[in-house]
């Protein structure tokens, strides 16, 4: 998702969640021509291998290969990917993905995620939401209660609303224009951004770089049950985090953190620095 050579990382534990996440993970990586690692962590032997998503197979369901008989090598020379599956034994899931996605430069994590709130939630923690936070790397949740974007028989991608939360701390432009190249290169017109501030008084937001104003709808009330509230019309919340401020986001999570457990939709949460472009 930046200059650099594109680069995305999905974890997966092999549950019907990930399969949705690694079709997403699986679209963007062929549309960015990027470099994908399905990445799990824990034992495996060589008759497990099986039980990675079926990359070919899928392929070929989406009329993208001839056969799943192809050779693996002939994959990347047709489509212009890499594609590579990788077991990791470590203790510490958390620790070992962080560390995978640093030593590789990862531009994008797809991450499936239970959602999980409340009591479970502050005794256990979320996987998927410390990997975002400690990798500080933009991170596509889907959630195993939301619909996707990416059709997993076809492929086909659906991005006619992207509803896109902002404020005026942490300065929303440079997620803003991230965002609008990964809208860009997965086929979809800058018009199904919107952009939307709950509260008195919206960000001045510009494009770049043509410098255009952007307009921004504002709207009071509660910001998780209002973005919550508009996302069912939605198929992609995008927002710009700085991570955990104060108590109060340490026990409760931050606002993107207490969307994506409840969205109806995937959320791209995009790191960004308070008061920085």
């Amino acid at each position: 998702m930046t200059a650099r050579a594109p680069c995305i990382v999905h974890p997966t534990d092999f549950s019907d969640a990930s399969a949705t996440a690694f079709a997403h993970a699986l679209r963007i990586a062929l549309c960015s021509q990027a470099s994908l690692y399905l990445l799990h962590v824990g034992q495996m032997d060589e008759e497990e291998w099986h039980t990675f998503p079926p990359v070919r197979a899928t392929l070929e369901m989406w009329g993208l290969l001839e056969s799943e008989n192809v050779p693996a090598a002939a994959v990347g020379e047709k489509l212009g990917v890499r594609i590579a599956k990788v077991c990791i034994e470590d203790e510490n899931p958390v620790s070992a993905v962080v560390e995978f996605i640093r030593r590789h430069e990862a531009n994008l994590v797809v991450l499936a995620t239970s959602g999980r709130d409340g009591v479970a939630h502050l005794l256990q923690g979320s996987t998927a939401e410390l990997i975002s936070r400690q990798s500080e790397t933009s991170t596509l949740f889907i959630p195993s209660h939301a619909r996707g974007f990416v059709d997993q028989r076809t492929g086909e991608t659906r991005l006619r609303r992207i509803l896109v939360p902002v404020d005026h701390e942490p300065d929303p432009t440079g997620a803003l224009n991230e965002l609008s190249r990964f809208v860009t290169m997965l086929g979809a017109d800058l018009s199904s951004l919107h952009p939307l501030h709950i509260g008195p008084e919206a960000p001045a937001l510009y494009t770049s770089p043509a410098n255009t104003r952007v307009r921004v709808d504002r709207r009071d009330g509660s910001p998780v049950e209002t973005i919550l509230e508009l996302a069912e019309q939605a198929d992609l919340i995008a927002m710009p985090t700085a991570g955990h401020h104060g108590i109060l986001d340490a026990l409760r999570g931050s606002t993107t953190e207490r969307i994506i457990r409840h969205a109806p939709c995937p959320v791209l949460a995009i790191p960004t620095r308070a008061g920085s472009p």
